[in-house]
């Protein structure tokens, strides 16, 4: 029986600083990508190339994958709920700003706390811990107010409601993972099921979307498929698979309010955009968040 733990300890906090940090950079390397990659196919290039490092990674760890252990089902559910994620996002980033989706898309925690307690008691947040996972979003809200402003188009809505409906799978996909055999996976199985199923459905989608396919692209495309896919797609889901066995996913997903607040941060130090007092508020905002829902009971 794997070890579970209370609260999230110096390791888990280091881990998830580490994740929500490259996962508010992968935002921009998607959007910078998408113009050049059709969205589905750069999702299909990414997802294979994961599969088959998670498959060299298990070799290597004489890590079993197809032994039977009553996860298939669990399993395949939650790779279609990655699937449709990811695809929620890069058609996403097609039509709406990368900090409007990061908006939309981090209504995940919400669904997390909201279903999860229904199934796995030791889930449950106390009242102090639900304040703060109002006051993170609330936060994160603040930060991209700014790109609120002005008349959307129907494009953009449309990059909103995938966004949102992004946020939903992921959510139901952490669900699944945490209320079913899959709690008993190893992490290496537990993202198998995942970027497996997204590898097999990502072309098919691309291609009912009459996507282009090439493998001629730029050096910046290229590397920034190869991030997405070493780093995004293969280490830190990983990192989160494993965290996921380990730690209460309602505190973890707390963490991930960072994600969108880092997203910002690496546009003003990349992309030269201003610094604003909303982000500095949203950043304390976060901060007092992730205290909040983490504090231990007297």
């Amino acid at each position: 029986m794997t070890e579970r733990k209370q609260h999230l300890d110096t390791l888990a906090v280091s881990l998830l600083l580490a994740c929500c940090l490259f996962w508010g950079f992968q935002q921009i390397l998607i959007k910078t990508t998408v113009v050049e990659v059709p969205p589905l196919w750069q999702a299909s290039i990414r997802f294979v190339g994961a599969t088959a490092l998670l498959w060299l990674w298990c070799v290597v760890r004489g890590v079993k994958l197809f032994a039977r252990d009553g996860t298939l089902r669990a399993g395949l559910l939650a790779g279609v709920l990655f699937a449709g994620e990811f695809s929620c996002i890069y058609l996403g980033l097609r039509d709406t700003t990368a900090s409007r989706l990061t908006v939309f898309l981090y209504t995940s925690p919400f669904v997390v706390a909201l279903l999860l307690p229904r199934f796995v008691a030791a889930e449950k947040l106390r009242p102090i811990q639900w304040v703060g996972l109002v006051a993170a979003f609330a936060a994160v809200a603040v930060a991209f107010s700014e790109g609120f402003s002005g008349t959307s188009t129907a494009r953009q809505m449309r990059g909103d409601a995938l966004a949102l409906a992004g946020g939903v799978l992921w959510g139901l996909t952490t669900l699944v993972i945490r209320a079913s055999a899959m709690s008993r996976a190893s992490a290496e199985k537990t993202l198998f099921y995942q970027v497996a199923v997204t590898a097999v459905t990502a072309p098919v989608i691309s291609l009912a979307l009459g996507e282009t396919w090439s493998l001629s692209y730029s050096a910046y495309a290229w590397g920034s498929i190869a991030l997405q896919t070493a780093i995004g797609a293969f280490a830190s889901y990983l990192a989160w698979m494993w965290m996921l066995r380990h730690y209460p996913a309602t505190q973890m997903s707390s963490f991930t309010f960072l994600t969108p607040v880092f997203a910002l941060v690496l546009g003003v130090v990349l992309l030269k955009e201003p610094l604003t007092l909303r982000l500095m508020l949203a950043l304390c905002g976060v901060a007092a968040g992730i205290v909040l829902v983490n504090r231990r009971p007297g």
